[in-house]
Order: C-alpha cells, then sequence, then structure tokens
C-alpha cells in the first residue's frame, strides 16, 4: 500500500473542517479530537455534524480519519469514582467515533498513580472490556498508544501493549505507535539493529500485527528520559536519517502516519509547519527522491 501520510488538525467550528484544514496542508489522512480533549461533558453529534464530516472526507479523498481520546481519561485509576468517570468518557467517545464512522480511537492506556503497574493495567482490561460491551463497535478500534512512560503512566513498555492485547482481545482494539513516545521510553531505534531489535521484541509480544496507526513525531527528549515532548521531523534526538529507515521498514511503510508535531508558522520560510513536515517525510520515504541510509 502507498504512504500515507497526514496530521492532527483542529476542529473549531465544526468537525468538517478539521477535514478541510487537513486538506488545505495536504494531508492524505487525519486525526481529530471529537470533542474538547479537556473537557467531561460534550454535546451530542448531530446527523448533521457526521454527515458533512463523512462529506468532506469523501470530496478531498482523506481516508483513515481516527480521533485522539481525552487527556482527562484514566481507566487505570485505583480511584473508583475517576474509574467510573473515566469509563463513561470512554463509552462516550467510542459510540461517538461509531457515530463518525473513524477507523480508530487512540486512548493513552493510563497511570496507576498510588497502586501498581499490575493492579492498574487490570483496571484498564476491565474497563475496556465493558466499554466493547456498551459500544458493539462496528467500525471504529480502540487504539492503545505507546506512552513516554512519565509518572506512573502504563504503556511504555512494549510487554504491557501485549498484555493488553492479549487480554482484551484484538477484535476491537489494537496499538498506534509513537515515534517520540518509543525514543522517550528507551527504544533506541536510531540505528539499523536498534530498529531491528525494537521490531524483534513488538513480534515478540505479538503488538506488531496490531499496530494500525502511527503518530510520526521527532523528540525534543533523549533516548531513555521518560519524558513526552514533540519536535518537528528531523530537529529532535530522532533526526532525518533514523526516520528514513523507520518510514522504509516494510514493519511500519504500509501503516497511516499521523503527525502531532506543533503548529503554527515556520519564521524562516514563512510555510506552515504541517506542510513542511509533511514534505519532508515524503522525501524522506523515497516519493519525491532521496538518498538511501545504509541499513
Amino acid at each position: 500500500m502507498a504512504y500515507r501520510f497526514g496530521s492532527h488538525t483542529s476542529v473549531a467550528g465544526g468537525l468538517y473542517l478539521g477535514v478541510e484544514r487537513a486538506h488545505a496542508v495536504g494531508c492524505d489522512v487525519v486525526q481529530i479530537f471529537t470533542k474538547n480533549n479537556n473537557q467531561w461533558k460534550c454535546k451530542p453529534l448531530s446527523d448533521e455534524d457526521c454527515a458533512k464530516f463523512r462529506a468532506a472526507l469523501a470530496e478531498h479523498k482523506i481516508g483513515a480519519p481516527i480521533a485522539h481520546s481525552s487527556y482527562l481519561i484514566n481507566v487505570a485509576s485505583p480511584d473508583d469514582e475517576l474509574w467510573e468517570k473515566s469509563l463513561e468518557a470512554l463509552v462516550v467517545e467510542w459510540q461517538r467515533c461509531e457515530q463518525l464512522e473513524l477507523e480508530g480511537l487512540v486512548m493513552h492506556p493510563g497511570a496507576f498513580t498510588k497502586s501498581s503497574p499490575e493492579q492498574g493495567q487490570l483496571r484498564i482490561v476491565d474497563a475496556v472490556q465493558q466499554a466493547i460491551q456498551r459500544v458493539a463497535p462496528k467500525h471504529c478500534k480502540l487504539l492503545f498508544e505507546n506512552t513516554a512512560g512519565q509518572g506512573s503512566c502504563l504503556g511504555w513498555q512494549i510487554e504491557q501493549l501485549g498484555f493488553l492485547l492479549a487480554e482484551v482481545g484484538t477484535d476491537h482494539t489494537g496499538v498506534c505507535w509513537d515515534t517520540c513516545h518509543a525514543l522517550a521510553a528507551g527504544y533506541d531505534f536510531r540505528t539499523a539493529k536498534g530498529l531491528r531489535e525494537m521490531i524483534a521484541e513488538l513480534e515478540t509480544h505479538d503488538v506488531l500485527p496490531h499496530i494500525a496507526a502511527v503518530h510520526i513525531n521527532d523528540s525534543k527528549k533523549d533516548c531513555g528520559t521518560r519524558v513526552d515532548r514533540h519536535e518537528h521531523i528531523g530537529r529532535g534526538f530522532i533526526g532525518e536519517a533514523a526516520f528514513q529507515r523507520f518510514l522504509r521498514s516494510t514493519a511500519f511503510k504500509s501503516l497511516p502516519m499521523y503527525l502531532e508535531t506543533p503548529k503554527g508558522t515556520d519564521e524562516e520560510s514563512g510555510e506552515d509547519w504541517d506542510m513542511l513536515n509533511l514534505a519532508l517525510l515524503r522525501r524522506l520515504a523515497g516519493l519525491k527522491g532521496t538518498t538511501t541510509v545504509a541499513s
């Protein structure tokens, strides 16, 4: 399958405008929030909202639409009140994704806070199993995102993702692989050997076949720092050579890839940052000619 690159775009003013903005910067795919990501409550989606969103996707030939869940959700929490609130919010967001016929809902697995990693993971499993029963998804998979491992956040180790997939099952779940988070968590895939080792671990824990999307971000922080700070492609600690190798790997090249890099305009060129990052990704992938990095 051909490379598919896109970005997370703003839906201010209407969900369909997220698609319009994606088209304006040259995206093949798009990620959005279906609601305010820093609030629990949201206004229900109307049939018109959904129809305009789907029409915009069709008009601009943008595929693999996904959403990112609210950052407030923490289904790993030992606090029963927060856990219940998080479960309810997850169900609502997943139902919204079903209404929009999105392909995936990306969710950070959660933080165990005052409990333990093992207890936190069991809380995630319980919540997701309940959510599946309540949503009965037909279009959208819940995608566990690998994290940088800040604080008590789970999902930074590949084996943790493998555990969640094995316990919940993969009919309705998968993984979104974030390159910034992977490096920050300690997976140094910047060399050919390091990339092979990371892929081998993803295979060992049966995670690789279930990766459905990639968050393609450089990292402001170095390998193993467990600090989540995104940077423009090639301008962080991952670098262009590592991205070129990653993009051309058979393990990842067919997956839709979404930028979550800083927005705005490059002061030097005056160009939109998404456009610059997308152009660089396509060049590194060999779509417009580039040099090959030795493997």
